[in-house]
């Protein structure tokens, strides 16, 4: 089981493109904005690049109409000319005699722009997409959740009941969009959304039990908002005959995808060899590793709460001091394990079915829970104390999922293979080994599903089929949303193995440049202290090396 109450790092953040803040009264003027993009005037001064981001951030907000965002082709249109513009205004701007970090700042700047465009040319998930209109799988609906995580069941603060009330009432009006917009809407994307419908509901019924003793006045709110979930699920069901389209991008648009927004220097046909190889290593090394083990005991599992939580609180204690210890990174004074998990809150409960997770964790739990506290919670703690004007804010289109994914998966094996399991029952090894697997699982289904050589239901299966020992089920509500993921946001899975080829990629150039001076310690610290960016803008910040940029990004000379 994950816990991920901290891992606002992917899934919250997945359609921050237009959605934004969708219930803010405060929107850019149209004027102002036409007669800011009209300005096209050359310079060389990053104080202009930050003006030109921060104003693009604006711009990117869909106009909210009635407590609705505007999805029509008209606003769609009229989004794609304002951008034209502002990708004029930045390629008037020459970064080329700026220091490297500068010059970092104005790539990003440049492949949120091309983010953009990929959004409204290709993905457009607001005609596409049907899932796209369920907050709870990341949508563009109000993600009605306020009340949900209160601890005590209290009365809400008038502030915080006109914007669940603003919100609510919103909620049929974005069904009554949906289904004016939703024009060209792939088959296996309507079947997943059909999956989730009664999940949706349920927010609202629980939302009602939460609620209804303090403000009995929001309870018919409450319910017309579930009864405009169920209608849509409704109006799918009696429409998704004519919902044919392939879900998958195609090779050509994927490539341009991992390439110009998230700055990824290699194809779908590269990523299809490199991702099979290291298949083929991983389940090698595992086989080596039971022969190895198979004289000692079977790991025991943690099949209740006290003992999960108990392995748990050991866990991540142990490899905060392993990793200070051996000098594997700089651990601040601000990441303690209570951070991630705080004993004195009420415990999430063991998943009732069991899952790739939480059969790898309820044997050995280090691995996947350093994946989590390490790779992600510190991810997120440093980033929100990351003040650079462009490089800390929070990246759009995901474009930091393959370095916080690749971070993240590295941490499995890599700390594995230096020592974090040394101590421990021999037999984890396999476990770690197993969790590699599973992201074998997860990534090629990703290629071949935007290829459109498989759909949606044949995915599942083939990630099944790639899963040692059964661990993995077609029907296993993990599969189910892990290959909805690899559907709506291509590369996913892919960047999650393909990130760790990445980084060690950089880790093998910059100790070749130091030799003997290479110390991990500095090494680890500073690829972190680079941010949430791209793997190969942090690649020429540390190493200097600007072969990949210069050949993604032809403004950089």
């Amino acid at each position: 089981m994950r816990l991920k109450k901290f891992r606002v790092i992917i899934f919250p953040m997945l359609f921050a493109v237009l959605v934004g803040l969708m219930f803010s009264l405060a929107c850019t003027s149209p004027e102002k904005s036409e007669k800011q993009q009209a300005r096209v005037t050359s310079s060389d001064s990053y104080e202009d690049l930050v003006a030109l981001f921060r104003e693009f951030r604006e711009f990117e907000k869909p106009e909210i109409i009635n407590g609705v965002p505007d999805y029509s082709p008209a606003a769609m249109v009229k989004k794609r000319e304002g951008l034209e513009k502002f990708r004029k205004r930045l390629e008037a701007i020459d970064p080329n005699g700026w220091p490297i970090p500068q010059k970092v700042d104005f790539v990003l700047v440049w492949a949120e722009m091309n983010g953009m465009e990929f959004y409204l040319r290709v993905l457009k998930p607001w005609w596409r997409d049907p899932v796209f209109y369920l907050p709870s799988q990341a949508g563009a609906g109000p993600v009605i959740d306020l009340g949900l995580d209160i601890p005590e069941k209290r009365p809400l603060s008038s502030e915080e009941l006109t914007k669940l009330k603003a919100q609510l009432e919103a909620i049929p009006r974005i069904y009554r969009q949906a289904e004016k917009n939703l024009t060209e809407a792939a088959g296996d994307l309507a079947l997943i959304a059909l999956h989730y419908i009664d999940q949706e509901a349920s927010r609202y019924q629980r939302l009602a039990q939460y609620l209804g003793s303090h403000h009995p006045d929001l309870v018919p709110l409450i319910e017309q908002a579930e009864e405009a979930v169920r209608n849509y699920g409704r109006w799918l069901e009696a429409n998704k005959s004519r919902m044919t389209a392939p879900a998958g991008i195609g090779k050509e648009n994927y490539n341009w995808w991992l390439q110009k927004v998230h700055l990824f220097p290699y194809t779908w046909d590269e990523c299809l060899c490199i991702v099979t190889h290291e298949y083929n290593r991983i389940i090698t090394f595992l086989k080596l590793e039971e022969n190895r083990n198979r004289h000692l005991p079977e790991l025991e599992i943690a099949d209740t709460e006290d003992k999960w939580y108990h392995q748990l609180e050991i866990a991540l204690n142990y490899v905060l001091k392993w990793l200070q210890e051996e000098e594997i990174m700089t651990i601040p004074e601000w990441l303690t394990a209570d951070k991630y998990y705080d004993p004195t809150q009420p415990r999430r409960p063991l998943p009732k079915t069991p899952t790739i997770d939480s059969r790898a964790r309820e044997r050995e739990i280090l691995p996947g829970e350093t994946h989590e506290f390490i790779g992600h919670l510190f991810d997120e703690l440093r980033l929100e104390r990351d003040k650079r004007p462009i490089r800390g804010a929070r990246r759009l289109y995901n474009m930091d999922w393959i370095r916080s994914e690749g971070f993240a998966v590295s941490t499995e094996e890599l700390f594995m293979q230096a020592g974090v399991l040394d101590k421990r029952p021999r037999r984890g090894r396999e476990v770690e080994y197993l969790m590699n697997a599973s992201h074998m699982s997860l990534s090629l289904p990703d290629l071949r599903l935007h290829s459109n050589e498989i759909d949606f239901t044949q995915a599942r299966h083939y990630c099944a089929e790639l899963m040692p020992y059964g661990w993995s089920d077609p029907d296993d509500p993990m599969v189910w949303y892990e290959q909805q993921s690899n559907l709506r946001f291509p590369g996913f899975h892919t960047g999650c193995v393909m990130g760790k080829a990445q980084f060690m990629k950089i880790f093998r150039e910059r100790a070749m440049q130091l030799g003997r001076d290479f110390k991990i310690r500095d090494f680890m610290d500073s690829f972190l202290a680079s941010g949430m960016i791209p793997m190969s803008l942090i690649r020429w910040e540390l190493t200097g090396y600007d072969d990949e940029i210069k050949k993604l990004c032809p403004l950089i000379k």
